[in-house]
């Protein structure tokens, strides 16, 4: 059914009053690995129907409530947040605020009368689905990872639809509400326009390799002190990097480093102009994220991963091998890192043969349609209400 047969239906919807557009929720955060493909859903649904009214949710004090109001959208925000791994009272405020959590999120769902819930992880989706299933709104679940964490797991009970990006998901989630979409990314481009754009942008010469290091949106202290011990190696070996360090090593790295030393180094807290610095690098640095390897898949990127040891199932080590199974990718375990990292990025900036070939086959494992998809399901959702 078309998006105007849904409008002619909104009245029959149980929980909702008569609207003219169509309203939506998408809760989740925390991470840019949560926050930008909420904000990719976002951008295509309104692509689609720019009446479509969207409100996001997320945690109060966390990226998304900077970020999403970036990108243009509203924002509410839950004093929710994830228990302690040891045993502390911390917890008990834990508790309190999940409880503060649920009833506001359903005060928020009474207020804005969505007509379906979207959840793309992060510690806002749990009161916030929840509260919507037991108002009868129906749900979708955005699953990134190969592992689904236990938020997602109890949500799935109630969901309508669960879209995921890895194989044998049903060991997490019933088969039958299981579809298999790919991670919805940002809208980053490889073009020789944007190339020079981004030399421009960053102040460098297009006729040295050029190494962009990522440890995701709040940083790696791995990665960075990776780096960091490598520094020499780096500035001897004639390259060019862009190093997001996160906002909580930024300061520290810039407090220890000669700018007189660094003439080829740009060094951010947070790279705002991303498609950019994929469309400048020829190699790539990297946690495995869910997200961080969908867009070195859709940019073409030769990358070495650095799976973090901090997550749950040791997911990241699994969403890297899916590459290096491929020769897409090459792993450097986290305890090796500062040893290794950057000797083994500068062997693939030196044979180009191999950078060429981690290229080729990351870009053959790219999902480019995964937002239309993941968009095409919530609208399947919305024509049978």
């Amino acid at each position: 059914m078309s998006a105007r047969g849904f409008k002619n239906r909104i009245q029959k919807h149980p929980c909702m009053k008569q609207h003219d557009h169509i309203k939506i929720i998408i809760s989740g955060g925390g991470t840019g690995g949560h926050i930008f493909p909420a904000i990719s859903i976002a951008d295509e649904l309104k692509r689609r129907d720019i009446s479509t009214e969207i409100l996001f949710v997320g945690a109060m004090g966390r990226m998304e409530m900077e970020r999403i109001p970036a990108a243009g959208y509203e924002i509410r925000g839950l004093p929710v947040s994830g228990f302690q791994r040891k045993l502390t009272l911390a917890n008990l405020k834990v508790l309190y605020d999940a409880w503060r959590s649920m009833i506001i999120a359903k005060k928020i769902l009474s207020e804005f009368k969505p007509h379906m819930a979207i959840g793309v992880g992060g510690y806002a989706s749990g009161p916030l689905l929840r509260s919507a299933s037991k108002m009868g709104i129906p749900t979708l679940l955005q699953e990134q990872n190969s592992y689904a964490g236990l938020t997602n797991r109890l949500l799935a009970k109630k969901a309508r639809t669960i879209c995921v990006a890895y194989s044998h998901m049903e060991r997490y989630f019933p088969a039958a509400k299981i579809v298999f979409t790919g991670n919805p990314v940002r809208d980053i481009r490889i073009t020789k326009k944007l190339r020079e754009e981004g030399l421009k942008y960053f102040g460098f010469s297009g006729d040295r390799p050029i190494i962009l290091v990522v440890g995701g949106s709040l940083g790696a202290r791995t990665i960075n002190q990776a780096v960091w011990k490598k520094i020499d190696t780096l500035i001897k070996a004639d390259v060019q990097v862009i190093w997001q360090t996160g906002k909580i090593y930024h300061s520290s790295i810039l407090g220890r480093v000669n700018p007189k030393d660094l003439t080829d180094f740009r060094i951010y807290d947070f790279i705002t102009r991303m498609d950019l610095a994929y469309n400048v690098a020829d190699v790539m640095i990297s946690r495995a994220g869910a997200i961080s390897i969908s867009e070195i898949c859709l940019t073409g990127r030769a990358s070495i991963l650095v799976p973090s040891p901090n997550v749950a199932e040791d997911h990241q080590t699994k969403n890297a091998m899916a590459l290096v199974r491929e020769k897409a990718a090459i792993l450097v375990k986290d305890h090796e890192a500062e040893e290794n990292l950057i000797p083994r990025t500068l062997e693939v900036i030196e044979n180009k043969e191999l950078a060429r070939e981690l290229a080729a086959n990351s870009l053959k494992m790219a999902k480019p349609d995964s937002t239309k998809q993941i968009v095409n399901e919530v609208h399947k959702i919305l024509d049978k209400l």
